[in-house]
């Protein structure tokens, strides 16, 4: 418990005593307030202990720290590719090789296959760079499949332009679509190409004849942007299980320590 101001007893108080209280009340010195610090180690509960909690009360929370007020970052995460990809078969579609993780938060890599810990929507901003070794332009396409199932209209047709002289054709390719995903679900990218010597080409960083940093032959950007109002986890903090001196509160799961908010009990 925080500040304690004075009480008026039981059998009542003098007209100071009285005023004293009366004039603190009118001030919004109550004896009602208090602080919690969210448990830590992945929690993602933290049980607020305070008598004056009841059955009914409503418990409002203000940030107290740094840590607390920067505590709802949104999952995110890039994935890339760092070697080439070959397609076995000409028109025959495949799940794109994805095998390295740059950053993430509240999401996977795994098998090709990147998975999301919450529900929501996300914005899926993909990115790959298609070579074509023969004399010929050919097709390729590139689309989105979640849980093995191909997103309707996420896929996008492009000429991949024919080798000239001693120089393969090169066509960079973009997708970008909203998925609405719950919790455990699961993205990849399919790919297909015309003919089998159509392919999808990493670099590594040069430093001659000048510096660029490393191309990546696939990358996958994947951010939520709007939390399920129904489903999986809140983004923010929400009380359960109020009972006699008290109560629990819900969050992300947490391994920041100091994450420390205020919070005023009503009823």
């Amino acid at each position: 418990m925080a500040n304690q101001y004075r009480r008026l007893p039981p059998q009542g108080g003098d007209a100071r005593l009285t005023a004293e209280v009366v004039n603190n009340l009118l001030e919004g010195k109550l004896n009602s307030t208090g602080s919690v610090t969210l448990a830590t180690g992945g929690a993602t509960t933290t049980t607020l202990y305070d008598r004056r909690i009841g059955a009914d009360s409503v418990i409002l929370f203000v940030p107290s720290s740094l840590a607390s007020a920067a505590a709802n970052k949104y999952p995110f995460g890039t994935f890339e590719q760092h070697s080439d990809v070959t397609f076995s078969t000409a028109n025959t579609p495949q799940v794109i090789t994805i095998s390295t993780t740059e950053n993430a938060y509240g999401m996977s890599l795994s098998s090709n296959q990147i998975t999301v810990d919450y529900a929501g929507i996300y914005d899926a901003d993909i990115s790959a760079l298609f070579v074509n070794m023969e004399p010929q332009i050919y097709n390729g396409y590139l689309w989105v499949r979640v849980n093995g199932t191909d997103v309707p209209h996420s896929a996008t047709k492009f000429a991949v332009v024919e080798h000239h002289g001693s120089v393969d054709g090169y066509m960079p390719v973009s997708i970008n679509h909203p998925l609405e995903l719950d919790a455990g679900d699961y993205v990849e990218v399919v790919g297909a190409v015309e003919h089998a010597n159509v392919y999808l080409e990493a670099y590594t960083a040069l430093t001659s004849p000048f510096a660029i940093p490393a191309i990546p032959s696939v990358m996958v950007n994947l951010q939520l942007l709007s939390p399920s109002q129904t489903t999986g986890s809140a983004f923010e903090m929400y009380v359960t299980d109020k009972q006699k001196g008290q109560a629990t509160i819900n969050h992300l799961p947490n391994s920041v320590s100091g994450k420390t908010y205020d919070y005023v009990i009503i009823g």
